[in-house]
């Protein structure tokens, strides 16, 4: 395992990171469909084996559900991890899910968060979502975040999904330790401001779905279909003309893949892993060999050649 510096005050962090979405299990509208706890606990405890130090999780997956489940496989081990959860997004009793950066609100949900994940504090806490339930501005986000971190109960702030303009309002209050993007080759659209932004700023950036959610794992074909409980069935990439495209790309891809001796996922990872602002790449896990077979990507080296090939795929 290789280890990067997340930011310019950040701590270190594996490059390639343990994603919870799915281990929040069955039950809520986001949901990737049922998912056994024992099985989330063996992957945690296998990621922990092989020097996986990021834990990446947030309140909503699976309403509460991921939080206690992680928390209970790291046990003794929380303090050898960076464990980031994520705020902002908050359900009623009816599991209807609306965002909040209110200040209050931000301060209520970190307590119910530690309390969940069985610590004392949280290494990163993240804004998962910009507020547009309340239209909290940022500003008053990053001040509830401060306050936290002025309480110990926070180390480091970071945001997801926030585009530049975001980003600027949010730095006039603190510094923002890391940003949690969407990337892969099939979604590469931060490279273009937002990644060259994170880098001036010393922002770290771990990105999510670098698989793209499936896609590039190499699995799918024309004729793949999702349970009507998962996410993914109601997804226009997933699905439909969409799917066909996005298996196309994956088979070429794959030939590049093979150029290297590694498997399509792995060449996923590289890819983002090669931009220079990454810190990390977060991979979805629901069993040991999702986090186990991709380990190898943080050893692979790609040329520009390599790189400008892939984007052309990508572009088309």
């Amino acid at each position: 395992m290789k280890y990067r510096k997340l930011g310019k005050n950040g701590p270190e962090i594996s490059v390639i990171g343990f994603g919870s979405w799915a281990i929040g299990g069955s039950g809520w509208a986001s949901s990737w469909g049922s998912q056994d706890d024992e099985l989330s606990v063996e992957s945690v405890r296998a990621a922990l084996d092989a020097g996986v130090t990021f834990y990446d999780t947030a309140a909503v997956y699976g309403l509460g559900h991921s939080e206690e489940v992680i928390g209970r496989a790291l046990g003794s081990d929380r303090d050898k991890v960076v464990l980031a959860t994520k705020c902002g997004l908050v359900w009623d009793e009816d599991k209807n899910v609306t965002r909040n950066g209110t200040y209050d609100s931000i301060l209520r949900e970190a307590e119910a968060s530690l309390k969940r994940l069985g610590t004392d504090y949280i290494d990163l806490y993240q804004m998962h979502w910009p507020d547009t339930g309340t239209n909290a501005p940022a500003e008053e986000t990053m001040r509830a975040m401060d306050k936290l971190v002025q309480d110990g109960k926070v180390r480091y702030v970071g945001v997801s999904n926030y585009d530049v303009p975001l980003l600027e309002k949010s730095l006039t209050v603190r510094h923002v330790d890391s940003l949690q993007p969407p990337y892969s080759i099939l979604r590469p659209a931060v490279e273009k401001e937002i990644l060259p932004y994170c880098q001036e700023k010393g922002i770290g950036v771990v990105s999510y779905s670098p698989l793209t959610s499936g896609l590039l794992s190499g699995n799918y074909t024309y004729e793949t279909t999702f349970d009507e409980g998962d996410w993914r069935s109601r997804s226009a990439a997933h699905t439909g003309e969409g799917l066909r495209k996005n298996v196309d790309k994956a088979n070429r891809l794959k030939t590049i893949a093979a150029r290297y001796d590694i498997t399509l996922p792995q060449l996923a990872v590289a890819y983002v892993l090669a931009h220079p602002a990454l810190t990390s790449a977060i991979v979805g896990v629901r069993k040991p060999s999702h986090i186990l077979n991709i380990l190898p990507a943080a050893e692979v080296e790609l040329d520009e050649a390599t790189l400008q090939e892939i984007r052309a795929i990508a572009a088309e």
